[in-house]
């Protein structure tokens, strides 16, 4: 989160491939003024609901029990602020998340995390952590919170 620190405050948020919600409530806890969850698998479900009940952030959230990809393929250009993704590192998930958002840019910012050895389409700035790599998409002209010069993906 803080790679987007500056970019949260008063942000609408997506994560797909939520899991317990822990991406989603974290941006939630540094400003972000709603976040959306998508997933699908029923344990995971279970926890996430229990995580929103346990922080009485109902009102700030909703939880989408559905497939991430036919999900983000419904939205329109812009509908959030910043989108997190967590898909399953060895499958083709990452990559057609990324996809997607090249040629329908769902939010300003996309960030995915994926396998360090795997490199996504677009021009995304990577981040390594080990094992585990973030990517981060902008919107081309998008600038950052802090005024800086606008960010060249």
């Amino acid at each position: 989160m803080s790679l987007l620190e500056a970019e949260l405050k008063g942000a609408r948020v997506l994560e797909i491939y939520a899991g317990t919600g822990a991406l989603g409530l974290e941006a939630m806890s540094r400003g972000a003024r709603f976040v959306d969850f998508v997933e699908n698998g029923p344990s995971a479900l279970h926890s996430l609901k229990a995580n929103v009940a346990a922080l009485k952030v109902r009102k700030r959230t909703r939880i989408f029990k559905r497939d991430a990809l036919p999900f983000i393929a419904r939205l329109d250009r812009h509908a959030y602020d910043i989108a997190l993704a967590d898909p399953p590192y060895r499958s083709r998930q990452p990559d057609r998340v990324v996809q997607h958002w090249l040629r329908t840019p769902f939010s300003r910012i996309l960030v995915v995390q994926h396998a360090a050895d795997h490199r996504l389409p677009g021009r995304g700035r990577r981040h390594v952590l080990g094992d585990t790599a973030l990517t981060v998409f902008r919107v081309r002209g998008h600038a950052r919170a802090r005024g800086a010069t606008p960010a060249s993906t």
